[in-house]
């Protein structure tokens, strides 16, 4: 185990844009597969393979550059500039790539009318994401070091795709519906079970 760690840790340093990208690729995908499976769904790979496209093609390279460019413009860990930071990401960096979500997958999906979800379900799911986001950059921008920052975002992304993919198939945008629906689930689940 120790020797792919130092290999990723190796590639993080000498490779850290495509390092980044597909690594927060890869945890996206993976709340998108999770988000089916809490569902109950069959497997849609097809599903999960535009979600990876959305986030290898997009939030991968935002997230990276716009960190890089949030920490040039405001430089270092000190509280004034992690706040500013943190402010900047949730007023500028979240609805961007909340956006680019919703009309990414609208448009991979074929839809006619590829600003239907992102009108739909904007307002909600940015809510929503003020609720996380801004704990999770506060994290990011005052432990993390630069190199690793766009990974440590995927990483905690992986929690938020669940969340978005759920919204985008299903929900309103809202943890609410999320929350919801998972209770319906396990309560369903409860009267199924063979009682003793």
């Amino acid at each position: 185990m120790a020797g792919w760690w130092r290999a990723l840790l190796r590639a993080a340093r000498r490779y850290p844009w495509p390092t980044n990208v597909l690594l927060y690729a890869a945890l996206f995908s993976a709340g998108d597969a999770l988000q089916q499976r809490l569902r109950g769904a069959p497997a849609d790979w097809q599903q999960t393979r535009r979600v990876a496209t959305v986030a290898v093609t997009f939030h991968g390279n935002f997230n990276y550059v716009w960190l890089r460019l949030l920490e040039r413009a405001l430089p270092g860990r000190a509280p004034r500039a992690v706040l500013a930071k943190v402010l900047c990401d949730q007023a500028i960096g979240g609805p961007v790539a909340v956006s680019a979500f919703y009309a990414g997958m609208s448009i991979l999906q074929e839809k006619d009318d590829i600003f239907l979800d992102l009108k739909k379900k904007f307002w909600n799911t940015y809510k929503s994401g003020l609720v996380y986001w801004p704990f999770v950059q506060l994290t990011n921008f005052s432990l993390v070091p630069v190199h690793w920052r766009t990974a440590y975002t995927g990483l905690c992304g992986f929690l938020w795709a669940t969340f978005l993919c759920f919204s985008q198939q299903s929900g309103d945008g809202t943890f609410k519906s999320a929350f919801t629906f998972l209770h319906v689930k396990e309560a369903n689940a409860l009267e199924r079970s063979p009682k003793k």
